[in-house]
């Protein structure tokens, strides 16, 4: 019975990202068009069923996909129930077995995101019906709609993302570079930015094909020590190369711990990033109750549009489908 709900489920989805309830609603007010233009009822009623016996079809070819899904996922289960143990598993408790692979993991869940993130991109892109251009489209088939035409409304985030690679969150922020390099075609522009006590930028690194190289590169020029790390120094170094990359269109991303090591944190400039921003969202692997010592994120959080916990692959992938879809 579980694994039926699990095929219906799994069908309803694919409908809904296919946008069916969409095109249902299109047929409808199509056939009023339709019938406002003086086509007979019989013309109607015949386009209606044509349409409907290819949507059935459809429906039918999806619930069969989705049960040879079903079948495949449970042929591997043993090996998918250890994965999932590990997505729930905070990064600072992961072995370098573990860790390896959960990078093999985020790049399956980077080509899972990039295709759920572009239909929903075009989804949002193609918005509300237009009624007319529809009707004008349609004509060269006399009046059988066959195109639904919509208007767009929707534009590619443009991103500004700082990491801290520091030895504690060294893991997490190469998961979210992982990320955002596999949805380089769902965003407009990234700005990327890595810092231990300074900052660099590393948008360079990302500008070939071959995300494993692109990472080394960065964790091979801003190698893990016993130095402090220090984001507000950071910050200063941001403010006085980079702050022209933020603008009201721009969504600044802090993927850090937010501790300082007691060193200024330069609220002053960081108020400044999140005025110039569109929004600004914090990834922190440690929930508020740990904001205490060190830690700056007491003030850092209010001039944030939100934060989110991110200690594990799980919550780190719920939160970057969340950044490029709202």
């Amino acid at each position: 019975a579980d694994n039926l709900n699990y095929q219906n489920w799994m069908a309803q989805r694919m409908m809904r990202a296919l946008a069916f309830p969409e095109v249902r609603e299109a047929l409808r007010e199509l056939m009023e068009q339709l019938a406002q233009m003086g086509m007979s009822r019989e013309r109607i009623e015949q386009i209606r069923e044509m349409i409907q016996a290819n949507m059935q079809g459809m429906q039918e070819q999806i619930d069969q996909f989705a049960g040879q899904r079903l079948a495949e996922n449970l042929s591997e289960r043993p090996r998918q129930d250890n994965v999932d143990s590990l997505m729930n598993r905070p990064f600072h408790a992961l072995s370098d077995a573990d860790k390896k692979a959960l990078q093999r993991e985020v790049k399956r869940l980077a080509a899972v995101l990039r295709t759920r993130i572009a239909l929903r991109q075009k989804r949002a892109k193609t918005g509300q019906m237009d009624p007319k251009a529809t009707i004008r489209a349609n004509l060269k088939y006399h009046g059988v709609p066959m195109e639904i035409k919509h208007r767009d409304k929707v534009r590619k985030p443009k991103i500004v993302v700082i990491c801290d690679i520091s030895t504690s969150m060294r893991f997490c922020s190469e998961l979210m570079l992982s990320f955002l390099f596999a949805l380089q075609g769902q965003v407009r522009k990234t700005h990327a930015f890595a810092f231990i006590d300074h900052l660099e930028s590393i948008s360079e690194d990302f500008s070939g094909s071959n995300a494993d190289e692109a990472i080394a590169s960065v964790l091979w020029r801003m190698p893990s020590g016993h130095y402090n790390t220090d984001l507000g120094w950071s910050l200063n170094d941001f403010n006085n190369e980079y702050m022209d990359t933020l603008n009201g269109q721009t969504t600044l991303l802090i993927v850090g711990d937010g501790r300082n090591n007691y060193n200024d944190p330069r609220i002053d400039i960081f108020s400044m990033m999140s005025r110039r921003a569109a929004r600004t969202i914090w990834l922190n692997p440690e929930s508020p109750l740990m904001w205490h010592g060190d830690s700056d994120m007491p003030r850092y959080a209010p001039l944030c549009t939100d934060v989110l916990k991110v200690s594990n692959l799980r919550e780190l992938a719920e939160a970057v489908d969340s950044l490029l879809t709202t």
